[in-house]
């Protein structure tokens, strides 16, 4: 995959290149331009291949991460600039082409694309250049929120409350204060003191119990070793209980197959998961019990729909809990939810995986992201048929290192009676 991405790079870097060299900006027609270009280019490649290849630091690593993610960002956006142009100059082209006037050579019709805009004086730019330079604007653009997300937003931590009515809830139960946090993606983490001060932030609100709903690393367990000790700090009094998600598994990193290596390095996150004193539900459930009142607690492996792992066993991890009033059940993939759950008594289900897309927009009454037209139930609380659905929309990232309008959350839950 990472080679892959390199050729399709270098292609951009390539139409890109040339298509800025036809423009009459001088700077760019000298050799300084074309030795920074391409400089650049290399050494993003370059330290983009370090960064999977080998252990570097986690601050400098970021750093090609966040260049290379702006960089690729701008670049396809001038490159659909580019294409609308070509695609203008060679639907003129083909028209002269098979048109009926005669006595007009082909190179003319190319000329008179360059004809300057009608409402330009003599010396103004033609067409082309007129796309070519306002697409450099346009694609510089996204380089602002982009970046902002990155500097500002990353480990810009918020908690969103949340009263969860459930009408079966034991009068024991009644006031119980459940935190969740999903899809920590340890391996994009770059600074320990920022991701502490998530942690503290959480500890202040003195929960009952502590959900994780999966994705604690992205690859590879070793994405822990530094951070291990700071989630270790999680604790409450009726426990942290986990699950997986589709990144703990190691597929996109050991490919789809079995390995002795990729069952090693799942065993390695389950051991994590231990070490940390959180307890992971692989398809299995927990009764808390407070007073002479019990309720369930329920976690599945990663179950999604489409193209995601389908390891989870709902009926297996339900199995035991047909006298309890209530059930919580932590899956790591809302899609679960539709797709399984609702043809279940579980009362209510609490995942992660979309990220929000760390991009949109969330306030208190209105939210809007990209995610919605990939996922029904995307961020915060659904409901149908008697059962209830939460999405936290995460606490780490993934790929893009930031969020811009999605911040990452710590949910708090308060159970109440109907």
């Amino acid at each position: 995959m990472l080679k892959l991405n390199a050729v399709l790079l270098f292609i951009l870097d390539f139409y890109i290149f040339f298509a800025l060299r036809a423009t009459n900006i001088k700077f760019i027609r000298t050799t300084w331009f074309t030795v920074l270009w391409w400089g650049y280019s290399l050494s993003l490649l370059i330290g983009l291949f370090i960064s999977f290849q080998y252990s570097i630091p986690l601050m400098i690593r970021s750093i090609i991460l966040v260049a290379f993610f702006l960089t690729a960002v701008s670049k396809f956006i001038y490159a659909i600039v580019l294409i609308v142009d070509d695609a203008r100059r060679g639907g003129i082209w083909l028209s002269r082409l098979f048109s009926n006037k005669k006595g007009k050579d082909l190179e003319e019709s190319v000329e008179e694309l360059e004809k300057p805009l009608p409402e330009v004086p003599k010396k103004g730019i033609t067409r082309s250049d007129f796309l070519l330079k306002s697409g450099i604007v346009v694609a510089a653009l996204p380089m602002i929120p982009l970046a902002w997300g990155v500097i500002s937003t990353a480990y810009d931590y918020r908690i969103r409350r949340q009263k969860l009515v459930l009408p079966n809830l034991p009068k024991a139960f009644h006031g119980m204060k459940i935190a969740q946090i999903s899809d920590v993606h340890s391996g994009s983490f770059y600074n320990k003191k920022a991701v502490m001060g998530g942690v503290e932030m959480l500890l202040g609100e003195k929960p009952d119990a502590i959900f994780f709903t999966g994705d604690l690393v992205n690859n590879v367990a070793s994405e822990m070793r530094d951070y291990q000790d700071i989630f270790s700090k999680l604790h409450a009094d009726l426990g942290v209980f986990s699950t997986l998600g589709n990144h703990d598994y190691g597929d996109y990193y050991y490919g789809p197959g079995d390995s002795p290596a990729k069952r090693k390095n799942l065993q390695d996150v389950i051991d994590t998961h231990k070490v940390m004193g959180w307890d992971l539900l692989m398809d299995e459930n927990r009764t808390l019990k407070v007073g002479n009142e019990e309720i369930s607690i329920v976690g599945v492996q990663n179950w999604g729909t489409g193209r995601f792992p389908k390891k989870g066993d709902l009926k297996k991890a339900l199995m035991g809990t047909e006298d309890k009033a209530v059930k919580l059940l932590l899956s790591h993939d809302p899609s679960h939810w539709r797709a399984q759950v609702l043809d279940t008594d579980v009362d209510a289900m609490f995942a992660g995986h979309t990220h929000g897309m760390q991009f949109g927009v969330r306030g208190e009454n209105f939210q809007w992201s990209p995610a919605k037209f990939i996922y029904k139930e995307w961020a915060g609380l659904y409901t149908e048929k008697q059962s209830q659905l939460y999405v936290n929309v995460g606490f780490g990232f993934l790929g893009y290192p930031g969020r811009v309008g999605i911040a990452p959350e710590i949910t708090v839950f308060e159970l109440v009676t109907a």
